[in-house]
C-alpha cells in the first residue's frame, strides 16, 4: 500500500526569530554581532556586508557537539528534525513574579488537563514572557551583582518528563536558555542534547501561538563544526 504524503493545514504563518542587529542580547562572555561594509552602491555598484557573530546569539539552536565530543554539529543535522508539531506552554506570569521561575512538572500535569497529554515527537515552546525585554539587553541576561543571571527555564524534573517519558522532540524557550540562569552547570542542555532533541532558545513571539495545533520550521547554517546555529524559525498556526 503507498504511504499518504505528510500534509499540514494551517491559517497563520508567524516568525518566530529575532531581527540580528549590534547590541542584541548576548551570552556574557560571547563575541558581539558586527557588521562591515565590503561594496558600496556609490562605489563599487553594489552593496555588500560581512558580519560576524557567536554561534549562539540571536534566536539559535544547540546541537549536541556544544558539549560532547562525539556529537553533531548543525551542519549533520538531519532535515527531518528540523520540523516538528509544537505545543506552547505559558508560563509568563509565573516568570514575571520570580524571575528564577522553573517549569515543573505540576505545570506540565495541568496543562495537559486543559488540553492533551503532550504526544511523542512534539516540540515543546516554553513561553515565560522574557521576549519582551529582548530590547533592554540588560534586562533580558539579567545579572546580579556577583554576574549570576536570573532567568527562568525548565526544572529538572518538567525536562525528564518531557524527554524521558513524553519523549518530546525537543525544548525551546523565548528566554536566553532551556536551563535557569542560576544552573551554571546548564544542566537542562547537557540532558536534552545527549539524546540529540532540537533545543531552541531566544524565540519570539511565543504570544502568538496557541497552546495545540502549531507546527515548527527551523532553519539553520550548516556550520562545518560548529556547536549551534543561529536559526530562522518559523510557524505554521492553526
Amino acid at each position: 500500500m503507498q504511504r499518504p504524503e505528510n500534509t499540514i493545514s494551517y491559517r497563520r504563518l508567524v516568525d518566530l526569530s529575532h531581527p540580528i542587529r549590534p547590541g542584541i542580547p548576548q551570552w556574557p562572555g560571547d563575541p558581539a554581532v558586527r557588521f562591515d561594509t565590503v561594496a558600496k552602491l556609490d562605489q563599487q555598484g553594489y552593496f555588500l556586508r560581512s558580519f560576524s557573530m557567536g554561534e549562539h546569539t540571536g534566536t539559535h539552536l544547540s546541537s549536541p557537539a556544544a558539549y560532547y565530543a562525539d556529537g553533531a554539529g548543525p551542519e549533520a543535522l538531519p532535515a527531518a528534525s528540523l520540523v516538528a508539531p509544537a505545543v506552547v506552554i505559558d508560563v509568563s506570569r509565573q516568570s514575571a513574579a520570580d524571575p528564577d521561575y522553573a517549569l515543573s512538572v505540576a505545570d506540565i500535569a495541568e496543562w495537559e488537563q486543559r488540553h492533551e497529554t503532550i504526544a511523542p515527537g512534539v516540540a515543546v515552546l516554553l513561553f515565560t514572557g522574557w521576549q519582551r525585554f529582548w530590547g533592554h539587553p540588560e534586562r533580558f541576561i539579567n545579572l546580579d551583582a556577583h554576574g549570576v543571571m536570573h532567568t527562568p527555564g525548565f526544572s529538572m524534573a518538567a525536562a525528564q518528563l518531557l524527554l524521558n517519558d513524553r519523549r518530546v522532540h525537543g525544548l525551546a524557550t523565548d528566554a536566553p536558555g532551556i536551563d535557569r540562569g542560576v544552573d551554571a552547570g546548564l544542566s537542562i542542555s547537557r540532558l536534552a542534547l545527549s539524546q540529540a532533541s532540537l533545543v531552541l532558545e531566544c524565540v519570539n513571539n511565543l504570544d502568538q501561538l496557541p497552546p495545540i495545533g502549531t507546527t515548527i520550521f527551523v532553519g539553520r547554517l550548516m556550520l562545518v563544526g560548529g556547536s549551534g546555529s543561529p536559526a530562522a524559525v518559523l510557524a505554521l498556526a492553526p
